[in-house]
């Protein structure tokens, strides 16, 4: 007779035993949990305990029945806040933003599709308005400032491209930084002084001997606004060259993937690895590539044009698009003085938003099937009439045509490139914000670029002065800086991710699927175990 199979591994045998409780068993288990870890947590810091249990409140909400517990619950929790914030011992965005949250909730099903991302454009357009009337919230500090949004918001922009690559058409690239650097460079390569060069006023004569002034010897200029006079080299308007940035960058992805376009898994990775050593490399030493200054080396390519719409179009929108962005900004907006800062941020929101939209209308396209054809099975889907090499290339173009735009205009916000500013570590970042979000879904890999990006910015920091703050060892303060360990908290939080929900937080339903039906064949094969074996 065959011996019953037991599960090998402590993880598979708590699941095997969990799955054996009953429902009720189950309940109050849940329950004695999170009894237990709002006690420890209140131990530690009361608001940290408080916001444990209103994230036990909320889950507990989902299983509830609509009407009337749910919305009960949600109405008494929502009055709670509203209470304390009259006795002045809550803030007062605290029951909005819980009112936001739960409302949410209660759009239908068939509305959700265009109602929430909708809901969700308005209030990050209106978030530099009421940042300043936000709350604290405890372990991860205040909300993010507006430069870390903006930063937040290009390296989302950067995972969505890289997802066409890797979640679309499972094409694992680890040189996604050169696209970035590209689009960075061309940037300052045609809204910058870099190629301005030297000549005499008074032809005939060198730079060293001229009896007159040294002027530029190229100026070209197309749309560029506060460029001083005199200044020379190419000032193309930030938002041709945004355009400019994507199409070379997406060449650049083509030259790059047709090499590449017969290798697959581990060749693939190494192949698209070298690429993304190399472009950093040459941008770090291209200041005498052949006697000529393409990159201005360890200096870098600064100072780089302002955005702006010039007084034209501003005058014409009544100063809705600013002329400058630099010098745009003299309203105030329910008390808060509009700044430059929220001018970058709304366009890159407006660019993000344009990012997703294509990413999601590709998907849907026939190409986009060829992709995820690709992905599931690539001899099958050679046999079916999908052309290979043609489809692959689309997938790098298409996903460095992001990159590019993304580099592109995060150094005109931040008003300079370096080298220093592409190395291989970012290209493994945003690689792991898609794996963590949910590779082939662009919602899941919004919400982990947001996190990892935010984390790397200000997230960690804010943490490790919390924990500074609020744990202390026989009296004495750890002072730990957390985010030196940024690298390993990452990877803490990949490898707890893969082992607890592999397929990412928010993954696309195709994806979930083949990954549980995977699990559930290897099961048999890893998990398990005969008895007297």
């Amino acid at each position: 007779m065959t011996a019953a199979a037991a599960p090998v591994g402590f993880r598979n045998q708590l699941r095997a035993r969990w799955r054996e409780l009953t429902d009720n068993q189950r309940i109050a288990a849940t329950i004695g949990i999170e009894l237990v870890a709002f006690v420890l947590l209140w131990l530690i810091d009361s608001g940290l305990g408080y916001l444990a249990a209103l994230v036990f409140v909320a889950l507990w909400c989902r299983r509830m029945p609509p009407l009337p517990w749910r919305l009960l619950t949600e109405a008494i929790v929502v009055g709670v806040f509203v209470a304390a914030w009259l006795a002045g011992s809550a803030a007062g965005g605290i029951p909005i933003v819980l009112a936001i949250a739960f409302g949410l909730t209660w759009i239908p099903e068939r509305h959700r599709r265009w109602a929430i991302p909708l809901i969700v454009v308005l209030l990050a357009i209106a978030y530099p308005i009421v940042l300043q009337r936000l709350f604290v919230v405890p372990f991860f500090g205040a909300f993010p400032d507006i430069l870390t949004g903006t930063y937040m918001i290009v390296f989302m922009m950067m995972a969505v491209g890289l997802n066409i690559v890797v979640g679309y058409a499972g094409l694992l690239d680890l040189g996604y930084v050169a696209f970035y650097a590209i689009g960075a460079y061309t940037t300052g390569w045609f809204a910058s002084a870099q190629f301005a060069g030297q000549k005499c006023s008074k032809p005939g004569f060198s730079i060293d001997n001229c009896p007159g002034q040294v002027v530029p010897k190229l100026n070209f200029s197309l749309g560029a606004v506060g460029v001083p006079v005199g200044t020379g080299g190419i000032h193309i308007s930030i938002f041709l060259v945004l355009l400019l940035a994507g199409i070379v960058t997406a060449l650049f992805g083509i030259m790059i993937g047709l090499p590449t376009l017969r290798l697959r898994g581990d060749y693939l990775a190494i192949v698209t690895l070298g690429f993304g050593e190399i472009l950093p490399q040459v941008a770090t030493n291209g200041s005498s590539l052949g006697g000529f200054n393409l990159t201005n080396g360890q200096i870098g390519i600064t100072p780089i044009d302002t955005p702006g719409f010039g007084n034209r179009l501003s005058n014409l929108t009544g100063g809705f698009l600013p002329a400058n962005y630099l010098t745009c900004c003299h309203r105030t907006i329910w008390h808060h003085q509009i700044s430059s800062y929220d001018v970058f941020f709304w366009t890159a929101i407006a660019l993000l938003a344009f990012t997703v939209f294509c990413s999601l209308r590709l998907r849907d396209s026939r190409l986009g099937r060829a992709w995820i054809a690709i992905r599931e099975d690539e001899t099958a889907a050679a046999a079916m009439g999908v052309p290979l090499m043609r489809t692959k290339t689309w997938a790098y173009a298409g996903g460095a045509f992001f990159g590019g735009v993304a580099g592109a205009y995060y150094g005109s916000s931040k008003d300079s490139v370096f080298p220093g500013d592409f190395f291989f570590n970012i290209s493994v970042f945003i690689l792991c914000m898609v794996i963590l979000g949910g590779m082939g879904n662009v919602w899941g890999v919004l919400i982990g670029a947001a996190l990892l990006a935010y984390l790397n910015k200000s997230g960690l920091g804010n943490i490790g002065a919390w924990i500074n703050a609020h744990i202390h060892i026989f009296g004495h303060h750890l002072n730990i800086n957390v985010p030196e360990y940024s690298a390993g908290i990452y990877g803490v939080i990949i490898v707890t991710v893969m082992l607890v929900r592999p397929e990412g937080l928010l993954p696309s339903r195709r994806r979930a699927r083949e990954l549980h039906e995977a699990e559930t064949q290897d099961e048999y094969l890893y998990d398990l175990r005969h008895e007297g074996a």
